[in-house]
């Protein structure tokens, strides 16, 4: 029987390698994108496309959503304007979508919700687990409340999980492209201090683990999806330049940056000291769990 799932940030980063894997396994996938269905399916491949939520309403629905839309949050400063287009991009799409599945003639068996490390606010070095508490600040407010709207799907019988992913590297894109030429260049260098946390974690882990969340029926709640071994700014700058055999000499201070960036110079100057607990305690196995190993297939 044909197993049928609607997936929105599709054309992403991660959404255009989990599209291929999940038709691998046999689903058949559908597509919101507000970009055009030739571009779409040049991204994603076979897949069909919608650009409103409304042309799913009322009908047959599907077998299980993933939500991954989200406008990019380091792509502009954080004006008032900027922080609401951020949290109507994610917050009010998922409130969107939930009404939408309320609609359907058959709830999903499953919604899995993208949601990020950003919700523990900065922790410093302290071990960070799904259990730990947040720190408030705009990036926690923003995670908060979007697995809130995810989790009203629990009142449709869904079973929800969050998935709250770390830095993604990966080739061909994502914040990697952003650090290639400076450090090919040998003007890479740490951020501040460099002692902050950065929880990263390599494109093929996130793809297996979004999919091991959708299959594993006793998978719910909150994952922090980050490799296993947290490092330090100043650790993952030095290992970047390792591989690509340059120098990292060049560091960022942290005024120039907050005067460059304002309030947004928080993700690169604060961060979390992040492990994948759950994911490990109930059987996930990273591909990448090594920094340079994800870092020498990211840059090949």
């Amino acid at each position: 029987m044909e197993k049928r799932i609607l997936i929105t940030g599709g054309t992403g980063f991660i959404g255009q390698v989990l599209c291929q894997e999940l038709a691998s396994r046999g689903w058949s996938l559908t597509v919101l994108s507000r970009q055009a269905p030739n571009i779409v399916k040049e991204l994603c491949g076979p897949v069909q496309v919608i650009g409103d939520l409304g042309q799913t309403s009322g009908g047959a629905g599907f077998d299980a959503v993933i939500n991954l839309a989200g406008e990019g949050i380091a792509d502009k400063r954080w004006s008032d304007k900027r922080k609401q287009a951020l949290r109507d991009s994610r917050i009010a799409l998922t409130h969107d979508l939930v009404s939408a599945m309320e609609s359907w003639a058959t709830k999903p068996g499953v919604l899995v919700s993208g949601s990020a490390v950003g919700v523990y606010g900065n922790q410093g070095d302290q071990l960070v687990t799904e259990e730990t508490s947040p720190n408030i600040e705009f990036t926690h407010e923003l995670c908060r409340d979007w697995e809130q709207a995810a989790l009203e799907a629990e009142k449709l019988g869904v079973r929800v999980c969050l998935s709250r992913t770390g830095v993604v590297a990966g080739s061909g894109g994502g914040f990697l492209q952003r650090m290639l030429l400076p450090f090919k260049l040998g003007l890479g260098g740490k951020l501040g201090s460099g002692r902050q946390y950065m929880p990263w974690v390599h494109r093929d882990d996130v793809v297996a683990a979004l999919t091991w969340m959708l299959e594993n029926e006793q998978a719910r709640g909150p994952y922090n999806v980050v490799s296993p071994a947290p490092v330090t700014n100043a650790e993952f700058t030095m290992a970047l330049a390792r591989v690509l055999s340059r120098p990292a000499i060049l560091p960022a201070p942290a005024f120039a940056l907050q005067l460059m960036l304002g309030e947004m110079a928080r993700l690169l100057l604060t961060g979390q000291r992040a492990v994948p607990a759950r994911l490990e305690k109930e059987g996930f196995r990273f591909k990448y769990p090594e920094l340079a190993d994800a870092l020498q297939d990211s840059v090949k």
